[in-house]
């Protein structure tokens, strides 16, 4: 157990020589002050972990000396120590914000397991602001590494959007880091110390999703045995990250759209209706725009969440990334893996320059780790690459559109290349819609894909 610092306050210096004297033997480090005054003093010099405080002194008593530390900033751990009987006292203390209290007369190892309790919540508080720290720090705007214009110019917008509880539609392929984005937007603004919560709504069966985002109430259905509340009401005072919004029922997008007019949701089986206030941050692989025009997602939700909307473009078209998110990557699992890589080979940096990326910068990171475990050294090199990055060049189209170039046959191969690629992004991978949008049936579109070895 840590060592951990008390000042014992009390008006009898025979309470205060008692007490310090069994809690020194305990190991811990001890201070004492006659009256709230004295106290107040001896903490604005140096913190106490914890305060054992009588609520009866003279001067200034315990229930002013709560106040006047929360008025002064001064944060410790406080255990009143009151009257036998006098519990409505030792009520009001901890509603001003005393941790625990303990009767008098009181057995030394009663104060001891307050004080061990007491600890305990130290140490698990300390825990907590260390562990939000980190993930505030992992999930900041300085961290998201670029040099490339477009995505510079989201990081601007995205800032000045944070305070503001406009409703932000973040759109990009997998693994672009839609999500990352959404927690810097949340980490920058004034619900930084409130709940993200995020739900992919194409994760959810139907029959479940209204239950998930609004919760129930005991005996609303079959299965619901007691009352659960919804992702709304978690992340109330915070943020709720709609990922893959598209993938959301038309039933549902209604009631949705009546919480964000409202902002209010009711459970299900519920009677009443509760006020939520809540973020609104929507992701999407596919642009809801366009499936407004086929009709798969409804027009007003889709102005009602695009009142701000940050398109990340694919690592492809941001090339210059790559060295620098190489580096990062290098730099994060050399701390988290105890491993000391210091670069990669140029010839193995051109090879992932020149790779497509379908999997985005997710694909890159499990690549530089992957490169990590299997590298005999300190340099990453082209043997430590899997062989789908340097087999690349070699089955992919090599035809360019250059000035050079004159020849039809190799200008329609590229072209068909990558319109059969950018198709099958759009769509996630599902071929009959990809072969819809290219206007070619579907098994001429296996065929090509089978010619051109395209990897989807």
């Amino acid at each position: 157990m840590e060592v951990s610092t008390i000042l014992i306050v009390d008006d009898e210096e025979n309470l205060r020589h008692m007490l310090s004297v069994v809690l020194t033997k305990e190991g811990f480090t001890c201070t004492t002050a006659a009256d709230g005054e004295e106290a107040l003093a001896l903490l604005q010099k140096q913190r106490s972990d914890i305060v054992l405080c009588d609520i009866n002194m003279p001067k200034l008593g315990g229930m002013d000396f709560l106040r006047e530390l929360e008025t002064r900033g001064i944060e410790t751990t406080v255990i009143m120590i009151t009257a036998y009987g006098s519990v409505e006292n030792a009520i009001s203390a901890m509603q001003a914000g005393a941790y625990d209290y303990i009767n008098k007369p009181f057995r030394p190892d009663e104060v001891l397991l307050t004080i061990r309790k007491a600890q305990e919540r130290e140490r698990l508080r300390r825990e907590n602001r260390l562990l939000r720290r980190r993930l505030n720090e992992e999930y900041d705007f300085a961290r998201i590494v670029t040099k490339d214009d477009k995505l510079s110019t989201l990081f601007r917008v995205a800032q000045k959007v944070a305070n503001f509880k406009s409703t932000v539609l973040i759109t990009g392929e997998s693994g672009t880091g839609k999500e990352l984005f959404a927690r810097a937007i949340h980490n920058a603004s004034t619900r930084r110390d409130k709940p993200f919560v995020a739900v992919n709504c194409g994760a959810i069966p139907e029959t479940l999703i209204e239950s998930e985002l609004f919760g129930h109430e005991k005996g609303a259905f079959t299965d619901a045995h007691r009352m659960r509340k919804g992702l709304f009401e978690e992340a109330d005072g915070g943020t709720l990250l709609l990922d893959e919004i598209s993938e959301l029922p038309l039933s549902m997008q209604v009631k949705l759209l009546r919480v964000l007019q409202e902002e209010e949701i009711r459970r299900i089986g519920g009677d009443r209706a509760m006020k939520v206030d809540v973020r609104i941050i929507a992701a999407s692989m596919k642009r809801p725009g366009d499936l407004v025009k086929e009709g798969k997602f409804r027009e007003d939700l889709y102005y009602r969440l695009n009142v701000v909307n940050l398109h990340i473009p694919p690592l492809r078209e941001r090339r210059g990334d790559i060295p620098l998110l190489a580096r990062f990557f290098i730099e994060r699992f050399n701390d988290t893996m105890g491993v000391g890589v210091r670069a990669i080979t140029p010839e193995a940096l051109a090879l992932m320059e020149a790779y497509h990326w379908p999997g985005n910068v997710r694909e890159l990171e499990n690549t530089i780790e992957r490169a990590i475990v299997l590298s005999d050294g300190p340099i990453i090199t082209i043997d430590s690459l899997p062989a789908k990055i340097t087999e690349y060049q070699a089955d992919r189209p090599q035809a360019d559109l250059s000035e050079d170039n004159l020849s039809i046959k190799k200008g329609v191969y590229r072209l068909e290349y990558d319109l059969i690629s950018r198709a099958l992004r759009a769509t996630g991978g599902n071929r009959t819609a990809a072969a819809r949008l290219l206007e070619i049936s579907h098994r001429a579109l296996l065929y090509k894909i089978k010619e051109y070895r395209i990897e989807e």
